[in-house]
């Protein structure tokens, strides 16, 4: 009896994880069953048109489509996810800009960041700044280009190089020049559980990999 039971449940799970190819194949096979039996029992004198079976073979067509263009996305989903995985591997140890005015200190006891001119600028004023506002140390650069910069910046003496933030001011011609701040930040991990790649990056945290504005 107990073998019976076990048998009977197997038989009963084998058949509610069919897959849904399984089950469209055999919905198809069936309907092509039933519309063969229904032309060969038709009225000879009213029969089916052609525009009936048409239509009828057009809709097992669709959903029968259908399943084969899930099975194919599906396949791709997990092709790019790999592929995000592969990706995002090599950042690893990488440093990335992403938009933001943190000045993080590396190791050997480097800052860097970055900032992209609208415009050329005569003058670029480049302000570090700690925790509480006030300006520790100020960086002057002249003549530069429209477009990505970096900057780099060796503390002074004294100065504490946790909480530092920056701040840029470009001017030509006595007029102000539109600039916005990048920072620099190191990859320590990725993953990919949410579905799309996201940086795990040592100052800033989990960040999502489409805030990556370039990688060095």
């Amino acid at each position: 009896m107990t073998t019976a039971v076990t048998n009977t449940s197997s038989a009963a799970t084998a058949s509610t994880t069919k897959t849904a190819t399984q089950q469209a194949n055999e919905a198809s096979d069936r309907f092509l069953k039933l519309l063969v039996t229904q032309m060969q029992n038709q009225d000879p004198l009213n029969p089916m048109d052609n525009a009936q079976v048409t239509s009828q073979m057009a809709q097992i067509n669709t959903v029968t489509g259908i399943d084969k263009l899930n099975t194919t996305m599906t396949t791709m989903n997990a092709s790019m996810a790999q592929m995000q995985m592969l990706q995002g591997a090599s950042l690893v140890g990488h440093q990335v800009l992403l938009d933001g005015n943190q000045l993080n200190v590396n190791a050997n006891g480097v800052g860097s960041g970055a900032y992209n001119l609208d415009a050329a600028a005569g003058t670029v004023r480049i302000d570090v700044m700690n925790s509480a506002g006030a300006v520790v140390d100020t960086i002057t650069q002249s003549g530069v280009p429209a477009g990505l910069q970096g900057f780099n910046w060796t503390p002074p003496s004294g100065v504490a190089t946790n909480d530092l933030s920056f701040k840029v001011t470009a001017t030509s011609g006595g007029k102000s020049t539109a600039a916005s701040t990048l920072m620099t930040d190191t990859v320590d991990a990725i993953n990919t559980s949410s579905g799309s790649l996201t940086l795990e990056l040592r100052n800033s945290g989990s960040t999502a990999y489409s805030k990556v504005k370039a990688v060095s």
